[in-house]
């Protein structure tokens, strides 16, 4: 398994940060997990809301529990409302469906982790996730 270090996950989240101040969005969380799915780094803008930071992990969480961003979670959610809901009950509710989880590999195609953002809408939550990515020289895949 090939590793993500903090310094890369730094990057990502700065990059992401960057890119919400640029878009003028509403006050982010940031979380990027690595490939077991540990926190790396994790960060709230001031002005948050109660639980942005349990549905960021949980965009992020459940990209790697499953192997596909959270965009591709979504559409199967829409596709198979019952599967999607009975991994997500298996996962005691720790999966969220909704974009702005995005896999993130290496040049070579190495699973290093994955990002999840929450705070504004689930397409821009994703644009700075891939923005972040981008900016570590790394592959996105948000599904």
């Amino acid at each position: 398994m090939a590793d993500l270090s903090l310094d890369t996950a730094r990057t990502i989240l700065d990059a992401a940060l960057a890119k919400s101040g640029e878009l003028k969005l509403k006050p982010l969380v940031i979380t990027v997990l690595d490939a077991r799915g540990c926190v790396k780094a994790s960060a709230a803008q001031d002005g948050t809301s109660l639980m942005r930071g349990e549905i960021a992990h949980g965009k992020a969480w459940g990209a790697l529990a499953l192997g596909m961003g959270s965009r591709a979670i979504f559409q199967r959610a829409q596709e198979q409302p019952y599967f999607v809901d009975a991994v997500n009950t298996m996962a005691r509710g720790a999966l969220v469906p909704v974009p702005g989880g995005v896999l993130i590999h290496d040049q070579a195609g190495a699973l290093l982790g994955a990002i999840g953002i929450s705070g504004d809408t689930s397409d821009n939550d994703e644009a700075c996730a891939l923005a972040g990515i981008e900016a570590a020289g790394l592959k996105a895949n948000a599904g």
